[in-house]
């Protein structure tokens, strides 16, 4: 196990996230045109679209790609948490994507938009692809008042003799009255090896928990980054049966 104490300007609290539910959307239409006056329903219904060639797929992934997320922000239940995929249509072929996630703060009553921040190339993936988007709303306490939340992506591709996966957590907190990024891309779960598809072979796996250090710089808390690392290397036993070798 490995300790890692990221002395940032930065804080959270070790819980379990709790995960976007797709009915936080409501009316998801009514909430796009909150931000994208210009946005169109496509004729399917399973997506909008913007001028001149970008997609908003809804929840349903399309196209193997992960659509509109809304969470509700228990730190301020009278807010919604939005994460806008924004697909370039015109370049996502052949299984590749590229895109931005657009995040929007509205008020949970009149959807009026209260923050948003553009985050460029969230959405891009290509052998390894975004399987979801989900909020985590764990109350990660940067400072008195100040409250952050998560946005975590998953990754994975489809090799069996060489999996790969991971989760990457980014958080954001209101500073100013702006929404603004406080931690980018921190790899927060993973699994991955070589094998040869059937039995042997040597694989990895990480788990890391987050907490809030009582050390604060410049305001903030610490974070303090806790890393479980597990090994395992399978291998068939003299009756032909596959048996972990855990480490």
């Amino acid at each position: 196990m490995r300790i890692l104490l990221c002395a940032a300007a930065l804080a959270a609290a070790s819980l379990r996230p709790a995960l976007a539910a797709a009915d936080d959307c409501g009316d998801a239409a009514a909430l796009l045109r909150q931000a994208y006056p210009e946005v169109q329903r496509s004729a399917d219904g399973r997506s909008f679209t913007l001028e001149p060639h970008t997609s908003i797929p809804l929840a349903a992934p399309q196209d193997g790609i992960p659509g509109l997320v809304c969470k509700i922000w228990p730190a301020h239940d009278d807010l919604v948490l939005v994460a806008v995929p924004l697909i370039d249509s015109a370049q996502s072929v052949d299984g590749q994507h590229l895109g931005d996630i657009e995040l929007l703060v509205v008020d949970r009553k009149t959807l009026q938009l209260r923050q948003r921040l553009l985050q460029p190339r969230l959405m891009n993936d290509d052998a390894v692809a975004i399987r979801g988007i989900e909020f985590d709303t764990a109350r990660y306490a940067l400072a008195p008042g100040v409250t952050a939340f998560g946005l975590r992506i998953d990754m994975a591709n489809h090799s069996q003799p060489n999996p790969f996966n991971e989760t990457d957590l980014r958080l954001y907190a209101i500073a100013g009255n702006a929404l603004r990024a406080v931690l980018d891309g921190l790899a927060v779960a993973g699994h991955g090896g070589e094998g040869d598809a059937s039995c042997a072979g040597s694989f990895h796996s990480s788990q890391v928990g987050l907490a809030m250090s009582p050390t604060v710089h410049r305001g903030y808390h610490d974070i303090i980054a806790v890393e479980r690392l597990d090994t395992d290397e399978p291998l068939p036993d003299k009756d032909g049966e596959c048996q972990s070798h855990p480490g």
